[in-house]
């Protein structure tokens, strides 16, 4: 509503006079602005309502696309995990058997170092008693010698 020359109200053009204020016009342009702003906020809600919908969707595919971009390195790293698991039972079982087969030849040389000390101390006895042999021997020759020169014949 606008005030007009003489200071009183008046609506845009009233077919009625001047002074006297024509109550539809107001109301339907009112109740026009009312519908008007009503659609366009619909709009506005529905625009928002769709944008929100785009930017929910756009960040699912984001957060999908980052979780298995990671998901294909946790895989990668869980294989190769698996793989070092495999390897590190595979040298502990052979670290077990060479650990055996180890102990197995340091008793073989153990026992051979002393079939040669045996073997030493026999050969040792041996050359004993073969020297001991030679002085009997030599001790009884000399003897034997002994009586034959001193027997008359």
């Amino acid at each position: 509503m606008a005030l007009g020359s003489r200071g009183e109200r008046s609506s845009f053009r009233s077919r009625r006079g001047p002074g006297v204020p024509s109550p539809q016009p107001d109301v339907t342009m009112l109740s026009r602005l009312l519908k008007e702003h009503q659609a366009k906020q619909n709009e506005r809600k529905e625009l928002q309502e769709k944008r929100r919908r785009e930017a929910i969707t756009a960040a699912t595919c984001l957060t999908e696309a980052l979780v298995d971009h990671l998901n294909v390195g946790v895989a990668q790293a869980y294989m190769n995990q698996r793989k070092l698991d495999h390897e590190v039972k595979t040298l502990q079982v052979q670290a077990a058997q060479f650990a055996k087969q180890t102990g197995q030849w340091i008793g073989m040389v153990e026992n051979f170092n002393q079939a040669l000390k045996e073997i030493g101390d026999v050969e040792n006895w041996a050359r004993s008693i073969e020297l001991d042999m030679r002085t009997i021997a030599t001790a009884l020759e000399y003897v034997y010698k002994g009586q034959l020169q001193s027997a008359p014949s």
